[in-house]
C-alpha cells in the first residue's frame, strides 16, 4: 500500500480566524504593569509602540479574532504549509510512535515568523505608520518583518543581536534584499546601546538589549512603531494558524496527537502549534501533552522563576508576569539565536504555572545530533531552534518503544537551517562548544531583580 508522506490543504482552508486561548484559560494572565508605578497599564502606554488594532488584539478575551482578507491573501504565498508523516525518522528510531511535523520552512523567510509579521505590517499600514523598528536574534524574525514591510511599503529598521549579526551574515543580506536596514546590537545609535557598550565593549548582545534599542527609537518618532516577534499575546495568537491547519490535516490522516512539541524562545513557535490543541484539553477534557523545548543555556521555563520582569534589558517595556532568568541575563552565544531570550510570554507562563503544559531543556550538542539524524532520515536540514523540538520528539519516541505503546507525536518544524551551515560545520568537525548555565549564574542574575514578586 502506498504511504502518504505529506498532507496538503487547499488555499481555501487557510484559517479565517486566529484562536485566542485566553478565552478558555481557567486562570487568565495577570496584567502588565507600568515599570515605574507598578500599576496595571492601559492602552495609552502601548499606543506609542503599537497601532490600536494590535493593542485591541493584545487585550481581547474573544475566542476567535477574524483574519483580514488582505492578510489571508498574502498568507497564500506559502500557506497552508504541508504536514509530513516522518516515516524515515520512525524507521530510524524503530519506534511504534507515529511522528508528524508541520513544516513552516516553506515561507519566503524560511520560518514561521511571517505568520505574525504580515498582520503586524498590515495593521501598521492601516494606521499610517511609515517605519517599524524591531529586534532579531538569529535573524528569522528580522527577515520575516523585512519581507512583510516591503509588501506594505513600510520602512524597516532591524537591531540584530551581535553574536548572530557576525555569525549569520546571510540573514542580514536577506533583510537588506527586502529593503531593511540592519544594525548589530548593542550599537552606538541608541542611548541603550551606548550604555551596554560602556560596560562591555565586546558584548555579544541579547534579545533584551536589541529590544531596548528598537523600543527607544520607536518612542522618539510619532511616525515610527515597534514590532515584536514573540512573547506578546497578539503575536502568539497570530501563530495559531499553524495548529489550526494541523488539526484539519490530521483529520485527513485519520489521526490525533497524544503529544505536541515545539521549540521555545519567547512563545510564538510553541503557541502556534500547541494552543489550538490545548483548546481540546481546556474545553473537552482531552489530555494532550504539550511540551516546550528550550536550550539548557537559557532555561527560563525549567529553571527560571515566575514573577514580574521587564521584557527588555534597559527597562523601557512594561513589566510582564513571566518565567524569567532576569532581564539582565545574557545567554551564551549558542547557534539557536531565536531561543536566547531571558523570559517567557505571560500566557505560556500562566499555563506552565497551572500545570497545563510541560517544559524540557536540552544541551546544544544533543540538539545538533538530533538535527543531523533528522536531516539524514527526512531530508530537511532543520534550523538550530527546530532541533530542540526534534530532540524532544526522539526522546518521546524512544519512550514509546520502551513502553510498547503506539503514540502519535506532532511537532513544529519551524524553519530550515540553510543559513546555519557554519553551525553545522562546527558540529560535524567537533568544534561546537557546549553551554549549560550554572545555578550560580542564574541566582546572580535573579538577585539583581527589584521587580514585583507574584504571591
Amino acid at each position: 500500500m502506498t504511504q502518504t508522506r505529506k498532507i496538503i490543504l487547499p488555499e481555501t482552508d487557510i484559517p479565517e480566524n486566529w484562536y485566542n486561548i485566553v478565552a478558555d484559560m481557567p486562570n487568565k494572565p495577570l496584567p502588565p504593569l507600568h515599570p515605574g508605578t507598578h500599576e496595571p497599564i492601559g492602552p495609552d502606554m502601548l499606543a506609542p509602540l503599537f497601532p490600536m488594532e494590535l493593542i485591541k488584539q493584545e487585550v481581547t478575551t474573544d475566542t476567535w479574532v477574524p483574519i483580514p482578507e488582505e492578510v489571508r491573501d498574502v498568507y497564500k504565498i506559502w500557506r497552508p504549509t504541508p504536514l509530513f508523516r516522518a516515516y524515515g525518522l520512525e524507521k530510524l528510531l524503530d519506534t511504534p510512535a507515529k511522528i508528524y511535523y508541520k513544516y513552516e520552512g516553506v515561507s519566503p523567510a524560511g520560518s514561521h515568523k511571517p505568520n505574525t509579521a504580515v498582520p503586524q505590517a498590515y495593521y501598521n499600514k492601516q494606521a499610517g505608520v511609515k517605519r517599524i523598528t524591531t529586534e532579531t536574534g538569529a535573524g528569522q524574525w528580522g527577515s520575516a518583518l523585512s519581507f512583510a514591510c516591503q509588501l506594505f511599503g513600510i520602512d524597516c529598521e532591524v537591531y540584530m543581536v551581535r553574536a548572530s549579526y557576525d555569525g549569520k551574515p546571510y540573514r542580514k543580506i536577506m533583510m537588506n534584499t527586502w529593503g531593511a536596514t540592519v544594525y548589530p546590537s548593542p550599537s552606538e545609535r541608541t542611548a541603550a546601546g551606548r550604555q551596554i557598550l560602556s560596560h562591555d565593549p565586546n558584548s555579544p548582545g541579547s534579545l533584551g538589549i536589541a529590544i531596548s534599542e528598537a523600543v527607544e527609537l520607536a518612542m522618539q518618532d510619532e511616525n515610527t512603531k515597534y514590532a515584536l516577534g514573540s512573547v506578546l499575546n497578539h503575536v502568539l495568537m497570530h501563530q495559531t494558524v499553524i495548529g489550526l491547519e494541523a488539526i484539519k490535516q490530521l483529520e485527513m490522516a485519520g489521526d490525533f496527537p497524544d503529544i505536541v512539541v515545539a521549540p521555545f524562545g519567547g512563545g510564538s513557535n510553541f503557541a502556534g502549534v500547541s494552543f489550538p490543541f490545548l483548546r481540546y484539553n481546556l474545553t473537552e477534557g482531552k489530555q494532550i501533552r504539550c511540551i516546550a523545548a528550550e536550550p539548557a543555556s537559557c532555561p527560563k521555563l525549567t529553571r527560571g522563576v515566575f514573577r514580574y520582569d521587564l521584557g527588555d534589558t534597559i527597562g523601557m517595556t512594561p513589566l510582564i508576569p513571566m518565567y524569567t532568568l532576569g532581564h539582565n541575563f545574557i545567554p551564551a552565544p549558542i547557534h539557536a539565536g531565536g531561543l536566547r531570550y531571558h523570559g517567557a510570554g505571560a500566557i505560556v507562563s500562566q499555563l506552565l504555572k497551572d500545570g497545563l503544559i510541560e517544559a524540557q531543556a536540552y544541551k546544544q550538542l544533543e540538539c545538533f545530533e538530533a538535527g543531523v539524524q533528522f536531516a539524514r532520515a527526512e531530508g530537511i536540514i532543520p534550523a538550530p531552534e527546530a532541533t530542540h523540538a526534534i530532540a524532544t520528539v526522539m526522546q518521546e519516541a524512544r519512550k514509546a518503544k520502551e513502553e510498547g505503546k503506539s503514540k502519535t507525536i506532532l511537532f513544529n518544524l519551524c524553519g530550515h537551517g540553510h543559513f546555519d551551515m557554519s553551525a553545522y560545520e562546527q558540529y560535524l568537525t567537533g568544534k561546537l562548544v557546549e553551554h549549560e548555565v550554572t545555578s550560580e549564574e542564574i541566582q546572580a542574575s535573579l538577585a539583581e531583580l527589584d521587580t514585583p514578586l507574584i504571591s
